[in-house]
């Protein structure tokens, strides 16, 4: 019977951490995206954009499944143990039953899933599907909840926030470097120029917080919010320097969690934060809009301008931002590519150019050659990527 239960044990771990690592995938992977790779025909694309239409609920309804799992698992194993084994050393061995449970069953799947959304979501989207739905009826359960014989009325909770809530937890991964705006993207204004030139530059950009700079990117003396620039201009008042108006800056490093920095700007009521690196330079920044789009994906208004992070343009050529991670285009085109020393694409582009490169200039790499499709200044923005 110890066969038997040590069995059990082995297959519900391996079914939690298949959760655990789809799970993570699943949570980091865009509507957008899986919308788009569905209609390219990709196989489980189509189930991971109809989960993804309910984000909130996913979270909590996995950890419920998982969490069966593993308890479950781990009795199955303890007792196979206690079978066997007794006194110290049944002690030391259930410890390490449960440093391993937790290990193999949590921390290393949820690790190497949220460093590779789309793909292993698609893979295992048939089990993430029914474990969402298994959970979102035990969840139901727990909590009394029935949606039947709701009327709307007294002291309910609604179930929808305390979902929205839990998916809000759920994000402490991330760090902010893997959220913000770089440096190269920044609009900023020059603490010499004055509410005049600041407004121009506000309509023209259409963002609401720009830093103020002094010598340059990294002397960020503050921040300045289109609300105060409107309403001097109402108030008929001449233009000031922008240094009389700005309001102070906000420092966080990058690597700080997401999570964290989420609740202190929501403490501080504040909206936007200058990320700054090991040195203290600044290397971008971030806004409440970017740590949102954590949970709920990304969010476009009247003034973005809507660009495809991958876009197929013909049978293995595709145009990607820059931006995208080596991982994920690894896992696009399928195979390996060095991300040791690369974040993303176009930081792989610029180390295989030694500089910054030309505008059509290809590099190739492991059959896969790499076009400067887009340069702005010192930045690679798109890179035709071609697999042979």
């Amino acid at each position: 019977m110890e066969v038997v239960a040590a069995a059990v044990a082995a297959v519900l771990t391996l079914v939690a951490a298949l959760i655990r690592f789809g799970g993570a995938s699943l949570v980091r992977t865009p509507r957008a995206d899986a919308l788009h790779d569905a209609a390219d025909q990709v196989p489980g694309a189509a189930r991971v954009a109809a989960l993804l239409e309910d984000r909130a609920a996913i979270q909590p309804a996995l950890g419920v499944v998982h969490a069966a799992l593993v308890v479950v698992g781990a009795i199955s194993a303890a007792w196979a143990i206690t079978t066997v084994m007794s006194g110290p050393g049944l002690a030391g061995a259930l410890v390490g039953l449960g440093v391993i449970i937790v290990l193999a069953a949590d921390t290393i799947p949820r690790s190497l899933g949220r460093n590779r959304p789309r793909f292993p979501a698609y893979r295992f989207s048939r089990l993430l599907e029914r474990s969402v739905s298994l959970g979102e009826r035990a969840a139901d359960m727990i909590v009394e909840y029935d949606e039947d014989e709701d009327d709307g009325e007294g002291d309910r909770v609604d179930h929808e926030e305390i979902l929205l809530i839990s998916s809000v937890l759920e994000f402490t991964d991330a760090i902010v470097r893997e959220v913000m705006v770089p440096r190269t993207d920044m609009v900023a204004i020059a603490a010499s120029g004055d509410t005049n030139d600041a407004l121009d530059r506000v309509i023209d950009s259409g963002i609401s917080r720009v830093p103020v700079t002094g010598d340059d990117l990294d002397d960020v003396v503050g921040v300045l919010y289109a609300r105060d620039l409107l309403t001097l201009a109402r108030s008929g008042e001449g233009p000031v320097p922008v240094t009389k108006i700005m309001r102070p800056a906000t420092f966080v490093p990058e690597t700080k969690r997401v999570s964290e920095l989420f609740r202190e700007l929501q403490a501080e009521g504040v909206h936007l934060a200058i990320v700054v690196d090991e040195f203290g330079g600044t290397a971008g920044l971030v806004t409440m809009e970017d740590l949102i789009e954590e949970i709920v994906g990304e969010i476009v208004d009247e003034y973005d301008i809507e660009e495809p992070m991958v876009e197929a343009v013909g049978e293995g050529e595709f145009l990607v931002d820059a931006r995208l991670s080596v991982d994920d285009l690894s896992q696009l085109l399928g195979r390996t590519l060095p991300d040791e020393d690369w974040d993303t694409v176009g930081g792989l582009v610029l180390g295989l150019a030694g500089r910054v490169p030309l505008e059509g200039e290809s590099f190739e790499l492991d059959s896969v050659v790499m076009t400067a499709e887009r340069v702005q200044g010192r930045r690679v923005a798109r890179v035709r990527v071609t697999a042979s």
